[in-house]
């Protein structure tokens, strides 16, 4: 890419959190929050369009992932603390509001940071997870969602989470995104970088922590609804959340817009790299 990567290291407190950035030190920021199970990765096919457009891209690991620090103890991954990191990024930007876009657990910490710190994002993208409440809700009332995240009270359990994921090369890991995306999603040397996050010491537990710190922390908001401009894109064929959710989340935005992909899974940046890019761009430009 014409951008070169620069590795970044930012602190919340004795956790140290890696990042990568790309484009001009002065330019406005936009943060891009990963999810399970990947890591700054995710979003590399958005890097450099986002950069090109005029925007400083910073692209951290999350606590627990690959390289960035992994603090002992499940109650370290409760909501609170991964917010707290994403505020702390931007604190050591010096910049008091920011553009902000999350896949998956990276979305949910996303919608968490609007819900709770809605002045210090300017707009906000979502990319394949619901609003908290609405995630919530179809937990307790859809079986159909209910059937698709039994690997969320899997992870419940002590040690078996982890050895299961591990055993074989990571089979269960690379298996779960190739058999959920389009086929070519995810290359060799993707599953080969992913391998090298999840043999990183600590990194599987400190990931499954995030699950169980969710059933044990629930997370509270003052407000449930979304008072910053948001934009929510979602791969209509995702295994894991139903799309239903997608167009239950937008009543819970004082302004939204919400596009759809029908032929896109929930690996959406990855299987639909440029429109990605160009909604982003679009959104944060206007």
């Amino acid at each position: 890419m014409p951008f070169a990567l620069e590795h970044l290291s930012f602190h919340n407190g004795p956790i140290e959190l890696h990042a990568v950035a790309a484009g001009r030190a002065d330019a406005p920021v936009v943060l891009l929050l990963h999810g399970f199970p990947e890591f700054w990765h995710s979003w590399h096919k958005q890097i450099e369009p986002l950069a090109s457009a005029g925007f400083r891209v910073i692209v951290p690991d999350q606590r627990g992932y690959n390289t960035s620090g992994k603090p002992r103890g499940i109650s370290s991954y409760a909501l609170s603390h991964l917010v707290s990191d994403v505020l702390a990024i931007a604190d050591q930007l010096s910049q008091q509001r920011i553009f902000l876009a999350g896949h998956d657990w990276g979305a949910a910490v996303a919608w968490s940071v609007v819900l709770l710190h809605p002045h210090r994002v300017s707009k906000l993208a979502i990319l394949n997870v619901p609003h908290p409440s609405v995630m919530r809700r179809f937990l307790k009332t859809n079986r159909r969602q209910l059937r698709r995240s039994w690997y969320m009270f899997f992870f419940q359990l002590p040690w078996l989470p982890e050895a299961a994921f591990r055993a074989f090369h990571f089979r269960l890991g690379v298996r779960s995104l190739v058999r959920s995306s389009r086929e070519g999603t995810f290359s060799p040397d993707d599953l080969e970088q992913y391998r090298a996050a999840w043999s990183q010491r600590g990194a599987l537990t400190a990931m499954i922590h995030w699950y169980r710190a969710a059933f044990r922390h629930r997370s509270r908001f003052p407000d449930s609804r979304v008072h910053v401009p948001t934009r929510i894109l979602w791969g209509e064929r995702d295994a894991f959340l139903l799309a239903d959710m997608a167009h239950e989340s937008v009543r819970y935005c004082d302004s939204a817009e919400l596009y759809t992909f029908a032929n896109a899974s929930h690996w959406l940046q990855h299987e639909e790299p440029a429109r990605v890019s160009e909604l982003l761009i679009d959104f944060f430009r206007a």
